[in-house]
């Protein structure tokens, strides 16, 4: 799902996978975090849900909540959207 918004001087238009590359790599710059295939954003229900693998040795809470802040921020940052994202971590590195 894109992104679009419209301005008195055009629109702009971000697409889906522009938009989950920016999950991914938010969440890639927690330490010890990467991304699975599985990733999901949903510009009208404003959620991110993406699948991690986290490194061993830190509680898998804090890596989540983490990837949560960045993700967030990034989106808030580069897209001017709050969104609500949700972390599975589905392996352990």
């Amino acid at each position: 799902m894109s992104l679009v918004v419209q301005r008195g001087s055009g629109t702009i238009t971000v697409p889906g996978a522009v938009l989950a590359e920016i999950a991914a790599r938010a969440a890639e710059g927690v330490e010890g975090v990467r991304v699975r295939r599985r990733r999901a954003v949903d510009v009208d229900a404003r959620t991110v849900k993406l699948g991690v693998v986290a490194g061993r040795g830190e509680p898998l809470l804090s890596v989540a909540r983490r990837v949560q802040e960045q993700v967030a921020a990034a989106f808030r940052t580069m897209c001017g959207l709050d969104v609500t994202v949700d972390v599975a971590i589905e392996e352990l590195a």
